[in-house]
């Protein structure tokens, strides 16, 4: 039986194409044999510079206003001053207690449909017990200076990839960039015949 195909997913959970993102990439895992990477990053790694996004903010909106009504999803935009940061670093416990697909899709719900400033401890904490994740496990592991630092390291590697923002999924050579993409990445999967049969 051939290997999982590696799909690596980058991530930053203050973006609005990755609450998109997190309603619609499930059939990557679901329907192939998939083994997803998972790269988070926080700050404003593999965003709009803060100059940039200031212009840049309103056309996202409607952007994104205009995907959600076709997918049938809410858009409630959080505080503008809310940093992914802590975000990213507990998905990497979630990821590690098996929960990182119900704390990516509440994470993002909590930001993006109910417009809660995800680098606000207690919301996190919330969405974490909403979940089953310890609360003092998660509470840890928000300010866990080595999961902090793999932040760093996967907006490092992701340079090296020439990855210029997210949702960015890699397979080999292959860069797929943007929630609206996602249906090219399942037709690489078919491609390689990864299908679960």
């Amino acid at each position: 039986m051939p290997d999982p195909v590696e799909v690596k997913l980058f991530f930053n959970f203050r973006s609005p194409y990755c609450y998109l993102a997190s309603k619609k990439l499930w059939p990557i895992v679901d329907d192939y044999d998939v083994r997803l990477l998972w790269r988070p990053v926080g700050g404003w790694h593999l965003r709009s510079s803060p100059d940039r996004a200031k212009s840049k903010m309103p056309l996202a909106r409607q952007d994104v206003a205009r995907f959600a009504r076709r997918m049938g999803i809410p858009v409630n935009p959080p505080p503008v001053t809310t940093d992914p940061t802590r975000a990213g670093a507990g998905s990497l416990l979630a990821e590690r207690e098996g929960l990182l697909r119900p704390y990516i899709v509440e994470v993002m719900r909590a930001e993006w449909a109910h417009g809660r400033d995800i680098g606000d401890t207690e919301v996190l904490l919330e969405v974490g017990e909403r979940i089953g994740l310890a609360r003092e496990a998660l509470a840890a592991a928000i300010r866990d200076d080595a999961l902090l630092a793999q932040l760093e390291r996967n907006a490092a590697e992701a340079a090296e990839l020439s990855v210029i923002g997210v949702p960015t999924f890699v397979i080999d050579e292959e860069i797929f960039w943007g929630q609206d993409r996602i249906d090219f990445v399942l037709d690489a999967l078919r491609e390689r015949r990864a299908a679960r049969l």
